[in-house]
């Protein structure tokens, strides 16, 4: 798919992300402050949508998705986060090393 067509499909669901997520903060009690996570999801899936295997899709949306989790049940990420720089290096050297095996 062209770039462009990218760019438009994602900047068209970005913007209904921030619609829906600025009309759930106006009429529920979940604010902006809690629920902007998803806007992140959002943008890793539509990643997704066009390359399955893209890291950076399945980064920004993870990234969100522990962000939420954070967000609605107080993960108390300062306690654990000792471990989660070494643990995404160790996550990214499999990753390299699986990648480069399959060449």
């Amino acid at each position: 798919m062209p770039n462009e067509k990218r760019n438009i499909l994602t900047g068209g669901l970005i913007l209904i992300t921030l619609g829906v997520l600025i009309f759930v903060s106006k009429t529920t009690p979940y604010g902006f402050d809690q629920t902007w996570p998803i806007l992140l999801i959002v943008i890793g899936i539509s990643t997704l949508f066009y390359k399955i295997r893209a890291i950076e899709g399945w980064f920004v949306a993870t990234v969100g998705v522990i962000f939420l989790i954070i967000n609605f049940y107080g993960f108390d990420v300062h306690k654990y986060s000792q471990y989660i720089l070494p643990v995404i290096l160790i996550l990214l050297g499999v990753f390299v090393l699986l990648k480069r095996r399959k060449r």
